[in-house]
């Protein structure tokens, strides 16, 4: 293998700081090997040719105070060249405000970026300056390498006037805080591109200037006085940009009016926010932040030769958030213990017997973040009871949808389900809690996955596959599905061809079968399902190579008993075997050799007394007696609760005195001071219970 076409040197292609970053996301070793086969020390022929088309290029360089700056040059194709493969030359000259200008020095770092909007193509290439004239740059080349299309908004790009012509009112202005007009420039900003550098110590060819594109959604910038904060998305994990600020927190900042060619240049001082920053948690698509303060900036009227018109949004921005969103999701989860009321936006039927009803946040605030298969507790009242009645529903959207979405099976005496089904309108208000539960997928978990759901449990297997189908789009790297769906007929399955469409464009990765058990006679296997009957031992083993997969199983209890059996009795473990939330109550498990014993329930009490601190009530209660929900109720109280097994968590209240044992092993979330009261009882030691009602 030849010097132009992998890295070739003993030391890393990258410095300390950029490792360290690949540590931190268990990406170290996998991008050591994957770097030294594509960072090159010379430039591939393709790229070579590709500068040669651009009519401009991003530039970053260091000013003789320390500070990193981004600009832009401009010239006709050509005025970019290649005579050989270490080597580049620009025709073109910086503005005399420009500070680029007075970083021309011999040997100087820079740090170059060649994009093209229109195709979202783009190249990175490190150099230093080996000769700089008055029209002319010579450059050397330290690192080549190419960048993926992400968060690239398309533009076509004009010249309006000679490049090298300088502009009719060349009016430079000199910033030490933000005005009005750069903050509305920023904050309507799409695209920005970035320099950070760190100094030459022992590494040249590693160390230096690097220059990077960074886009979004416009208001993916925020301002803030003369901060700016700026989410970092899922890349190509070579970190240059944050493991140059991890070594020198600098940056240098160029936004670009692309209808007037104005340049507003910033440089600053950084802070790096990394996962466990609220604000990062809560921003959409963001898997870490930079904080930049202004140091000085200048504003450069009509710079640039060039306009730009917007064609389209890259897929990967429209995917993420912004910071109106990151504020309102702030304040939701302020308000995460609370009861909020949600708006139905639109119902659709899924199926003859399955419809979804689309929930927004009628309080101002925004959805609270959640994971794939976990569930929503709602409140509702109808016109048969007299007082509100509490359900749990699994979310069918996924993370990052814009609307929370239930699908709701009508059942013959489900009060809550034909209240919905009858009465629920657009515009109709409900109540709801936080998203929780146990039950949820790990879309960056290499290990594939089995998804096996009989009749209205395909709720949380589609919010599973529309997570996973979008984390794989975001970070390219898909978790293999393979999804598994019993129901009575055709008319009563619902998500079929959403489905479908989701293995047809993951190009298999996610893989959909529906089994069904009265097909009509009219419909075909093949093509209107791809089995008559139960998912069975032999459609298992002749659809998976049952290798090591994770399965999830959601469903009628019988349905989840018969597939657990199954599965176990296929060589599957049962730790990798997971069930519904508010199945694994009444779930038989097997428990595999050597594995640690369950957890076993505490004794119930021979005989107490429940309080109820609030009401006054008392009662005295003897070893099998109720539950503390039902004793409360017994007495008039109405305590809230949802699913009677522990498993919502919505039962959860204080308890003051005394300990407590469970009949079924709660699952639900709840407080250390909090008791789930649906399936606890008076434990072994107590002579009383309190409790907070």
């Amino acid at each position: 293998m030849n010097k132009h076409q992998a890295w070739g040197k003993e030391h890393s292609p990258f410095h300390p700081g950029e490792q360290e970053l690949q540590r931190r996301t268990g990406m170290r070793d996998q991008m050591e090997k994957f770097a030294r086969r594509v960072v090159r020390p010379t430039m591939p022929d393709q790229h070579r040719a590709f500068y040669g088309q651009l009519p401009y290029i991003v530039v970053g360089s260091v000013d003789d105070e320390g500070w990193p700056w981004a600009t832009l040059l401009a010239g006709k194709p050509g005025f970019i060249s290649s005579p050989e493969a270490g080597t580049l030359h620009i025709n073109a000259s910086p503005l005399s405000a420009d500070p680029l200008r007075a970083g021309l020095t011999l040997g100087a770092p820079l740090g170059l970026l060649g994009i093209d909007l229109a195709t979202r193509r783009r190249n990175r290439v490190n150099v230093r300056v080996v000769e700089a004239g008055t029209s002319t740059i010579a450059l050397s080349v330290d690192q080549a390498f190419g960048n993926c299309p992400q968060y690239i908004q398309t533009r076509d790009v004009r010249f309006i006037r000679e490049p090298g012509t300088p502009p009719t009112d060349e009016n430079t202005e000199h910033l030490t805080t933000l005005d009005d007009g750069a903050r509305h420039m920023i904050e309507n900003a799409d695209t920005l591109f970035v320099s950070s550098y760190i100094p030459t110590e022992s590494n040249a060819d590693v160390e230096g200037v690097d220059v990077s594109h960074r886009g979004g959604r416009p208001g993916f910038v925020k301002v803030d006085g003369d901060t700016l904060t700026v989410p970092d998305y899922s890349g190509n994990f070579h970190f240059n940009t944050l493991g140059n600020f991890l070594v020198n927190p600098k940056a240098g900042l160029v936004f670009v009016d692309f209808s007037t060619g104005d340049l507003l240049m910033l440089t600053g001082t950084v802070e790096l926010l990394f996962e466990d920053n609220a604000e990062v948690q809560a921003f959409k698509g963001a898997e870490r932040a930079w904080r930049f303060t202004l140091h000085r900036g200048l504003r450069l009227k009509d710079a640039l030769p060039l306009r730009w018109s917007f064609e389209e949004f890259s897929p990967n921005s429209l995917i993420t958030g912004d910071w109106k969103e990151t504020a309102a999701t702030l304040a939701a989860e302020a308000k995460r213990e609370e009861w909020r009321p949600y708006r139905v936006a639109r119902i659709e039927d899924e199926s003859s017997v399955i419809r979804s009803f689309y929930l927004e946040p009628a309080d101002g605030d925004g959805l609270l973040p959640y994971e794939a298969g976990q569930y929503l507790t709602l409140r509702v009242t109808p016109a048969v009871c007299d007082k509100p009645v509490i359900r749990t529903y699994t979310l069918s959207s996924a993370p990052g949808d814009s609307l929370y979405r239930i699908s709701v099976k009508r059942e013959a005496d489900g009060v809550v389900s034909s209240h919905l089904h009858d009465t629920l309108k657009p515009g109709a208000i409900i109540e709801a809690k936080a998203p929780r539960g146990n039950f949820y997928i790990d879309a960056q978990e290499k290990r594939p996955a089995v998804l096996l759901a009989g009749g209205v449990g395909i709720t949380p297997m589609i919010s599973m596959a529309r997570h996973v189908a979008r984390e794989g789009f975001r970070t390219r790297h898909i978790r293999p599905l393979t999804i598994f769906h019993s129901a009575q007929t055709t008319g009563q399955r619902a998500f079929f061809d959403e489905f479908r469409g989701m293995a047809f464009r993951t190009e298999e990765a996610i893989r959909y079968f529906s089994f069904v058990d009265r097909p009509a006679e009219n419909e075909k296997p093949g093509g209107d399902f791809s089995g008559v009957g139960y998912i069975t031992a032999d459609v298992l083993r002749q659809t998976l190579v049952l290798d090591d997969y994770d399965f999830y199983l959601c469903g009628p209890k019988p349905f989840m008993q018969a597939l657990y059996d199954t599965l176990r009795g296929l060589g599957v473990r049962d730790g990798r075997i997971f069930a519904e939330a508010f199945g694994p109550a009444s779930l038989e498990r097997q428990p595999d050799t050597g594995s640690e014993p369950a957890e076993v329930p505490a004794e119930e009490a021979e005989g107490a007394v429940i309080k109820f601190a609030k009401s006054g009530f008392e009662q005295r209660w003897s070893k099998g007696d109720a539950t503390i929900l039902e004793t409360a109720e017994a007495h008039g109280l109405a305590p809230e609760f949802g699913c009677r097994n522990g498993a919502c968590g919505s039962c959860a209240v204080k308890l003051k005195a005394g300990v407590v044992a469970y009949r079924s092993q709660p699952t639900g979330a709840h407080k250390d001071d909090e008791v789930l009261i649906c399936c606890a009882v008076p434990g072994e030691g107590t002579d009383t219970v309190e409790i907070d009602l």
